[in-house]
């Protein structure tokens, strides 16, 4: 194999507007390849830092300190080795960062070399990328990876920190449970939302759109919002609870101030039970299946009490709570709180971290979601690490926005030219 000749990062921008790094990979016979990192705006307070310039340019948010440290002093770890090492790679920089969340150099500068060493080391083996990622998986872990293609959640109605309005749940999901295929997923999941924005525009609501591409309409209730997509579903001719199923993202941090939830669009505060209860009474009468962040990251025993009262028939993420860290999420299963954790590369900061972590709830019979953040790119690696580990689960946003799309249509052509590779 090549060896890696050169690291050149640049700062590109996400979804919003809003500074990112892009990073480009380059062997010693040409080969290259590049990845773009991915930014949160509800973001968990144990996730690794990402490293910010905090001055006048871009109201603070520019990287350039980040790309610095990659294109004058990190990217001398990486030169001159096989872009098949990823594990070896990783741990160089980690090693080399030497702090608990990646503060020196900057968690978004490591993961921007990470992932296009994974890049670079498929296109140059010429295989798929997620083919790629499986063999990364069984490098790292031992165990094989079995490909599948992941059922999305479709972030379709915004609210909380991802839309003006008054819903406080962050974001109302489809889940096309009964597809055949991942054809007939777009499918049903673009008609829905389509007949959502209809249904929207026939009672006078907004159908402007949050940062992931979901409506963002003011609404009386939580509960409002969820007949309404029970009332899309049904006009897409499908069976809510049965063609297609509900998931929440809660946010919980977003609207917890310590002691209660303050739910302002319903002016209620609730203790940790009562919200339990809530959130209980909800799954009763709505088809929700899996409920993300339901409890504040730091109300330990409100995690509990949910795990117990909702987890034998809802699955319960962990976001914030677990920040796809496998010394935190090891703690978190030790206390029975949730049965299921979110997975995203740059709370933790590289590859290598990110696989041991799906490793890990795999060993515990967790289930992993492999998620985009708010502030995305069109870059698509997610698909494909999605596919390659058959995680089984996606949530990439809203049938809406090319950040948002560009992952689906790369889902379509790994169905496409990989017929073996099905729906999990």
């Amino acid at each position: 194999m090549q060896k890696i000749s050169s690291i050149n990062a640049i700062q590109v921008f996400d979804s919003r507007g809003v500074p990112t790094i892009s990073c480009k990979v380059t062997l010693e016979d040409g080969t290259s390849a590049s990845a773009m990192v991915p930014s949160g705006a509800s973001t968990g307070s144990k996730e690794a830092l990402e490293l910010r310039d905090n001055d006048i340019s871009y109201h603070g948010k520019s990287v350039t300190k980040a790309i610095n440290n990659i294109n004058n002093t990190l990217s001398a770890l990486v030169i001159g080795k096989d872009p098949n090492n990823q594990k070896e790679i990783d741990e160089s920089l980690i090693s080399f960062d030497n702090t608990e969340d990646k503060s020196k150099f900057g968690a978004n500068a490591i993961l921007a070399i990470s992932l296009s060493v994974a890049h670079v080391a498929a296109k140059a083996n010429k295989i798929p990328l997620y083919e790629h990622f499986s063999r990364v998986y069984k490098d790292i872990t031992s165990d094989s990876a079995t490909h599948s293609m992941p059922l999305p959640m479709f972030n379709i109605l915004n609210g909380g920190e991802h839309a003006d309005n008054n819903i406080d749940i962050q974001e109302f999901m489809i889940i096309p449970s009964g597809a055949k295929n991942f054809t007939e997923v777009m499918r049903w999941a673009t008609e829905i939302y389509h007949n959502l924005k209809k249904i929207l525009q026939k009672n006078n609501h907004s159908t402007s759109v949050g940062d992931e591409g979901g409506f963002a309409p003011n609404l009386e209730s939580n509960k409002e919002a969820l007949k309404l997509i029970v009332d899309a579903i049904k006009e897409t001719g499908l069976v809510p609870g049965e063609d297609v199923n509900i998931a929440l993202d809660c946010a919980a941090s977003e609207f917890f101030n310590g002691k209660e939830y303050i739910l302002k669009g319903e002016n209620e505060k609730l203790t940790s039970s009562a919200f339990v209860d809530y959130l209980d009474d909800l799954t009763k009468n709505y088809p929700i299946v899996s409920i993300e962040d339901g409890m504040d990251e730091n109300d330990i025993e409100g995690w509990k009490i949910l795990t117990d009262r909702l987890g034998p028939n809802c699955q319960l993420v962990g976001d914030d709570l677990f920040v796809t860290n496998k010394k935190i999420l090891k703690d978190g299963i030790s206390k029975e709180m949730a049965n299921s954790i979110l997975i995203k590369f740059n709370q933790v900061g590289s590859i290598t971290e990110t696989i041991e972590t799906i490793h890990y709830a795999n060993q515990n019979n967790f289930k992993s979601i492999i998620s985009h953040r708010s502030g995305e790119t069109e870059d698509t690696t997610i698909a494909d690490l999605a596919v390659g580990l058959g995680i089984g689960q996606i949530k990439t946003g809203a049938p809406c926005r090319s950040d948002r799309v560009a992952k689906y249509n790369r889902l379509l052509w790994i169905e496409e030219e990989s017929n073996s590779i099905l729906l999990k």
